[in-house]
């Protein structure tokens, strides 16, 4: 006997159903939504690190044997610095000090410094367009220029050890066997810690100065940043805690500049010279 296998009226009826409103729909199921994945957050970037605070002034610092180096920083009310002044002080007894002159032929203070290997360049006196030396210059025994008046002081170098002079007090002697020597001005401070030059011009500029202590040592300092005129120099010095005797100004604006070779520091020039005070170790 064949078995006849049958779908009720109602089965088909409800799988028809099903199949019309999938048909009609025209839609695809859409795919579940996926969970988005956690994205690591970037790593904060490096703290910048905090400047150490300027120090105004550094104190007198040990170089080596007779020779000091300071550094001095002038600030505004606000805390700002305004002027930077580099300072050697040495004990004349422990280097030998020279005045180098190429007239007509500036160099840089590098250049000078290659040339002679002195420890110590600094720039010297005044000059021509054309760079001769304006006033009286002694070079290995031999003097050429003019010597200045009462007005202007002598870095002068006689066998027994360098001197710092006011021509107004002791003159040119052109009798006198100097090794070298050079003229500069305005004394910034007379003999005695006197003030030197009281009138108050209004202009600022670079400055530099060869200065001789009341213990004798002598004393070389560049102010770069243009900020002093020969007034405010003058006092400040004389109100300083430098205990000067006397003070030369030299040749300041671009000319001035002040460079140690060990360890390689100073204040550079920004124009060639043609004359600069040089010092050596003993």
């Amino acid at each position: 006997m064949r078995r006849h296998c049958f779908v009720s009226r109602y089965a088909w009826g409800i799988l028809l159903t099903l199949l019309l409103l999938i048909g009609c729909s025209g839609q695809t199921p859409l795919p579940p939504t996926p969970t988005p994945a956690a994205t690591p957050s970037p790593p904060p970037p490096p703290a910048t690190p905090t400047p150490p605070p300027l120090l105004p002034d550094t104190g007198w610092e040990a170089l080596q044997p007779g020779l000091e180096r300071r550094i001095i920083f002038l600030l505004t009310d606000d805390g700002h610095p305004y002027e930077q002044l580099y300072l050697l002080r040495l004990e004349p007894a422990r280097f030998r000090f020279d005045i180098a002159y190429h007239a007509g032929e500036p160099q840089t203070l590098s250049d000078w410094q290659a040339e002679t290997g002195a420890l110590v360049v600094m720039n010297g006196g005044y000059f021509t367009p054309e760079f001769m030396a304006t006033g009286l210059i002694v070079v290995d025994g031999e003097a050429s220029g003019v010597s200045y008046g009462d007005f202007a002081g002598m870095f002068a170098i006689p066998p027994h050890g360098p001197e710092l002079r006011w021509l107004a007090e002791q003159p040119y002697d052109p009798a006198e066997p100097l090794r070298a020597a050079l003229q500069s001005f305005p004394m910034l401070i007379k003999p005695g810690g006197q003030p030197g030059y009281p009138d108050e011009d209004g202009r600022p500029s670079r400055r530099g100065v060869i200065a001789q202590d009341r213990q004798g040592r002598l004393l070389l300092l560049a102010a770069g940043w243009g900020s002093f005129t020969l007034h405010g120099l003058s006092e400040y010095l004389l109100r300083g805690d430098l205990d000067l005797d006397r003070a030369l100004n030299l040749d300041g604006g671009t000319s001035t500049g002040l460079l140690l070779a060990d360890p390689a520091e100073g204040v550079g020039a920004m124009v060639a010279v043609p004359t600069v005070i040089l010092v050596y170790p003993r």
